[in-house]
């Protein structure tokens, strides 16, 4: 199983009733065999641009596992699915989490560093 970051735009219409989408998201990505890490709403942002005549979303962000076959399967979903504005999967970065991590420990170091000076 491969790590995927999934965002999904979800109509402004239904920000008073986001469960109904987002259970069908999840159930979605269950369905292909995928597993869901984390998840986040963003909440409700102004687009940069209109989006199926629409000035604002309400974005959702996922962390997944995702056998080999499911990104194509869960696309092919969410292009049609009614709730959903726009939606972006892609494949986690291996690299970029390390250099993260290591951003992380070097200001952790600095801020230890700097205590101690005072």
């Amino acid at each position: 199983m491969r790590e995927y970051e999934l965002t999904v735009l979800v109509h402004p219409d239904l920000e008073m009733n986001l469960e109904a989408a987002t259970d069908k998201v999840k159930a979605l990505i269950e369905a292909n065999g995928g597993k869901i890490t984390k998840e986040n709403n963003e909440g409700k942002k102004k687009l940069a641009y209109q989006i199926k005549g629409q000035d604002f979303a309400v974005y959702y962000y996922y962390e997944l596992e995702l056998p080999a076959q499911a990104p194509s399967k869960i696309s092919s979903v969410l292009n049609i699915t009614d709730e959903v504005i726009r939606y972006l999967l892609v494949a986690k970065d291996p690299r970029r989490e390390k250099i993260l991590a290591q951003r992380q420990e070097r200001k952790a170091q600095e801020e230890t560093a700097a205590k101690e000076e005072e």
